[in-house]
């Protein structure tokens, strides 16, 4: 066994043998802007009773150095991940040396050097088990205690941790800053940054709470930094969860850091919570893109009671922190910011992402069953996260919306700083709502998979609502006309539904919509005549939520082969440039782009792609000046002219200033116009080194490895290759970079080549990776072939593969499979 690879069950025993009572730990950054130096100082001081005489602590890192158990030093037994620990008595302190590794991966303590100004920037990514990068620790969510920070670092930084200073002595360049001792936290939600960020201060007041606001970015971003709408945000979620769960935010400070070459999109990090740099645009933006950030504000905000507050015990219930934030992130921009359509983009974006998720062969249920830490890393999913959201949509329908707060409320207060499961969730929400959960539980939280909702008419001429897979779900359906060319809603009718036939008093209109409202989980699909209605006059419904339900009735249709693909790409050809909701178009415009390389058959791509092409350019021409339509279309121009030169020459114009009025070609744009035209062979190494130096920054160098890995020459997808699989050096983005430039322009002819290379590589590099690194070349390189014969023989030669390895293959060859059925029409 991969001792790294921390099981459920040895966790488990370590947890009821060992209790924590603090940690204290010493950090020397000073030496992090030497690029040579590969390596900090770390040392750890822990106390905790022990009711055995052996156990471990995990760490991951160059060196230990020393160890001392209850003041005597030890003999180190170190074997790259546990430190063995002997000698224990009933009370222990146990103290730690070591060398920690400055990471390129996003785990760990990552370290970035700003190439605008050279400025070093440092900040921690833990979740699930990455706190074992920075200090020697319990690497387990339910052994909880408090922390004390002490950071040597370099003068004129700001140093960052989950609490604010306690004091902080200067010396000659450099600063020591020990900081507050942690409320009981789990080590996978410490953290630290440090570096010369630039800082914007607020703060939140109700009643005699005040709590210190702080929002950081590097210096070189600084200029694009929306501070006033971020903080505007943050006390509008306070507001909101303090009233909602009446348990006063308790971490203190609430500092929000945006740090760049991040895995996630943000981390709860109580009192610091890291944000990824995508959330910051740099000259130009959608309301849709804005409305994102807030979500996510809200979404880890809600981590801070749950997630924070009260832990779950293990990975299992993950669910218990992830859905509800998932969910209270919708719920929150919906009534407490301007972003009131938050669930329209739920219904049409985020579940979609859950639909996805649960009908893969490696679906699980919401409360999952985790053995180990690469079991856990992969359930940072759909199903967690999206499907979980949804899943608590429909029990607030079912139980109402005090019920569900004052059962959350209950949750926190027997729970507060402690570790729960499940159950206890249950037994409070059943107490308030005088309904056993056990039942709602085992159907939707404990049972994989989804329904599909339909209608059919039987023998004797009555409508019946159809269910696969029944559940019991409480939904509405809604009965739309057409009125003077719009379509609105005649009549709503709500029903509670268990089996797989329910009769229907009345759905004879233009639309039906069968989980109208969008309150239960279910895929429902749209009959003839409501597809006839949509096709002509989709555009035409007056409500963006039923629009958002349509659109993605169209879309699981079309991935599931029950709607021609180029039938759904009329659709949006006709209806997407008149979609007023920029949500429903970004996503309606990146669904449009898949189904044109995955699921139309080779036979018509060409000539489908260059309707496509065209689509986007006379929507870009006809959208207002500085829209986020015009925004929206232009990002879709440059996404369609990588697979299609057709609009090349109008391509250039755009680099080259010749603009729609109102439009903004910001960096980044300009980066995926360029790549654009690499990718067909319209611009050269020069064009790519000509804006490498009008955008010499960290993203610009980025976008400067994309486009030169982008070259259509097999020798130049060549040196992607390698460096992609071998290159040490490459950070997470640069890594990525050269993944997207092999693939860039689905052009086979110059790639296929590699897949049998593939398929020799994978079991070793899962190996010799980090999981964050091996997963990324995992997916990023599956070959994307016209047939599963390579695929099945790996699976077949490997049954003892990692089990998180075998996964990711199996949900691959899902995916192509897919595609394979539904070009081939065959689903």
């Amino acid at each position: 066994m991969d001792t790294a690879n921390l099981s459920r069950d040895e966790t488990a025993a370590r947890s009821a043998a060992v209790a924590l009572r603090s940690f204290r730990v010493e950090l020397d950054l000073t030496g992090a802007p030497e690029r040579a130096r590969t390596g900090f100082p770390t040392a750890t001081t822990l106390e905790f009773e022990s009711s055995t005489d052996t156990t471990w602590l995990d760490f991951i890192g160059e060196e230990v150095r020393r160890l001392v158990v209850n003041g005597v030093e030890q003999e180190i037994v170190y074997d790259g991940a546990r430190i063995s620990l002997s000698g224990l008595a009933g009370a222990n302190v146990v103290r730690v040396e070591a060398i920690g590794a400055y990471s390129r991966s996003g785990e760990g303590l990552h370290r970035f050097h700003d190439p605008v100004d050279d400025a070093t920037y440092l900040y921690t990514q833990y979740e699930p088990a990455d706190a074992r990068r920075v200090m020697a620790c319990f690497e387990q969510p339910d052994m909880k205690a408090a922390y004390t920070f002490v950071i040597d670092a370099p003068s004129g930084w700001e140093v960052l941790s989950n609490q604010a200073p306690a004091h902080t002595d200067l010396g000659v360049g450099v600063q020591r800053v020990e900081f507050a001792p942690t409320l009981p936290i789990s080590s996978y939600i410490t953290a630290v940054a440090a570096g010369p960020y630039a800082r914007v201060s607020g703060d939140w007041q109700r009643d005699e709470q005040r709590i210190e606001l702080g929002v950081f970015v590097r210096r070189s971003l600084a200029q694009h930094l929306e501070a006033d709408e971020i903080l505007e945000v943050t006390r509008q979620g306070l507001d909101f969860f303090t009233d909602a769960f009446a348990y006063p935010y308790p971490w203190g400070k609430y500092d929000q850091i945006f740090v760049p070459e991040y895995n996630l999109g943000a981390m709860e990090n109580p009192g610091l919570v890291t944000f990824t740099e995508g959330y910051i645009s740099r000259g130009a933006a959608t309301e849709a893109q804005r409305a994102g950030r807030a979500n996510t504000i809200l979404h880890e905000m809600a981590h801070m009671w749950f997630g924070d507050l009260v832990t779950m015990k293990w990975w299992d219930d993950l669910w218990l922190k992830e859905s509800f934030a998932d969910y209270m992130g919708s719920h929150a921009s919906a009534v407490a910011t301007r972003f009131h359509d938050a669930w329209v983009t739920f219904a049409a974006k985020r579940k979609a992402w859950a639909y996805q998720q649960d009908q893969l062969p490696t679906t699980h249920p919401i409360v999952a069953d985790i053995t180990d830490l690469e079991a856990a890393k992969l359930n940072f999913d759909g199903i967690t996260y999206a499907k979980g959201a949804a899943v608590l949509k429909q029990l607030v329908a079912f139980v109402g919306d005090d019920a569900f707060f004052e059962g959350a409320r209950r949750y926190f207060a027997a729970n507060a700083f402690g570790n729960t499961t499940l159950e206890d969730f249950l037994v409070q929400l059943s107490a308030v709502s005088g309904r056993d959960m056990s039942d709602w539980s085992a159907a939707w939280l404990q049972t994989s998979g989804m329904s599909v909702l339909w209608m059919e008419t039987d023998a004797e001429g009555h409508r019946l609502l159809m269910q696969s897979d029944p559940r019991p779900h409480r939904l509405r359906i809604g009965l739309y006309d057409r009125v003077d060319g719009r379509i609105v809603r005649r009549e709503q009718s709500e029903l509670d539904i268990t089996g797989a036939r329910t009769p229907l008093e009345s759905a004879d209109a233009d639309l039906v919509l069968l989980n109208d409202d969008d309150l239960t989980y279910a895929k429902a699909r749209l009959d003839e005549r409501s597809l006839a209605t949509v096709e002509e006059s989709l555009s035409a419904i007056e409500d963006p939520l039923a629009r958002a339900l349509v659109w993605s009735a169209l879309w699981n249709a079309t991935r599931d082969g029950e709607l021609d693909a180029t039938r759904y790409l009329a659709i949006v050809r006709a209806h997407a440039p008149a979609e007023s909701n920029i949500g429903l178009i970004s996503g309606v415009l990146a669904n449009a782009a898949f189904t044109l390389r995955h699921f139309v058959d080779h036979a018509r791509r060409d000539e489908q792609q260059r309707e496509w092409t065209q689509a986007t350019w006379a929507a870009l021409e006809a959208a207002d000046a500085g829209s986020d339509a015009q925004l929206s279309w232009a990002r879709a121009l440059a996404t369609a002219s990588m697979y299609d030169d057709a609009r090349h020459a109008e391509v250039r114009a755009l680099l080259d200033g010749d603009v729609p009025d109102g439009l903004v070609v910001d960096p980044d744009l300009r980066w995926e116009l360029l790549t654009a035209l690499v990718t067909t062979g319209h611009a050269d190494v020069y064009d790519i080194t000509a804006e490498q130096e009008r955008d010499d920054t960290g993203s610009g160098r980025t976008a400067a490895r994309r486009a030169h890995a982008s070259r259509p020459e097999q020798a130049v997808r060549r040196v992607a290759w390698e460096a992609a699989w071998n290159d040490l050096s490459l950070s997470n983005d640069h890594l990525d970079a050269e993944i997207a430039g092999f693939r860039a322009g689905g052009r086979r002819d110059l790639i296929s080549g590699f897949d049998a290379e593939y398929f020799a590589r994978i079991r070793d590099v899962w190996g010799a990776r980090s999981i964050e690194l091996a997963r990324r070349l995992v997916v990023g390189l599956f070959p994307a072939s016209d047939s599963l014969q390579l695929v099945d023989t790996w699976l077949a030669e490997h049954e003892s593969a990692p089990a998180a390895l075998r996964r990711l293959i199996i949900e691959q060859r899902d995916h192509l499979a897919r595609e394979l059925r539904v070009r081939a029409g065959t689903s």
